[in-house]
């Protein structure tokens, strides 16, 4: 399912470049069919913003493939991943209008039964669209902007 890295290296440089300082440094692991985004540590932690390739089977109204955006709860320990949603959840007024309807809290899509998220889902993306890299970043930057600072308020 890997795709061209350009793609997600593009994306990569728009998050980078459009996120508000004041959230601190952007990190970023840009992979063939993803790119991963966090604060802090030099290793993703296990709460991070995900832009990533998954199956038609995943994307409502996909044929071939879709594309996912937003924020991932995967913690080995399910009660943490239950709280960070829980938190964000709670929340909710705070960061719907900025994400709209489109994003879905809930389980993660695909086998970890026990991970949550925040996220959408993109069916049947032309991944040659040259202007698909600017859109997928500044919708993973509109995730990053609307969830982070809810997230570092207990």
């Amino acid at each position: 399912m890997g795709v061209d890295l350009e793609l997600f290296e593009e994306v990569a440089d728009i998050v980078r470049g459009a996120v508000p300082g004041q959230l601190g440094e952007v990190r970023t692991r840009v992979r063939r069919y993803g790119i991963k985004v966090w604060f802090g540590a030099v290793e993703p932690p296990r709460e991070h913003y995900e832009a990533q390739v998954i199956g038609a089977e995943l994307a409502e109204g996909a044929r071939v493939l879709g594309l996912e955006v937003g924020f991932h709860a995967e913690n080995t320990d399910q009660a943490k991943n239950e709280k960070a949603l829980a938190h964000l959840v709670g929340q909710e007024k705070k960061w719907r209008k900025a994400l709209g309807r489109e994003a879905t809290a809930g389980p993660f899509l695909g086998r970890a039964k026990t991970w949550r998220r925040i996220s959408e889902t993109w069916p049947d993306p032309d991944l040659a669209e040259p202007e698909l890299p600017f859109e997928l970043g500044a919708r993973l930057v509109d995730y990053v902007t609307a969830l982070e600072p809810l997230r570092r308020v207990e």
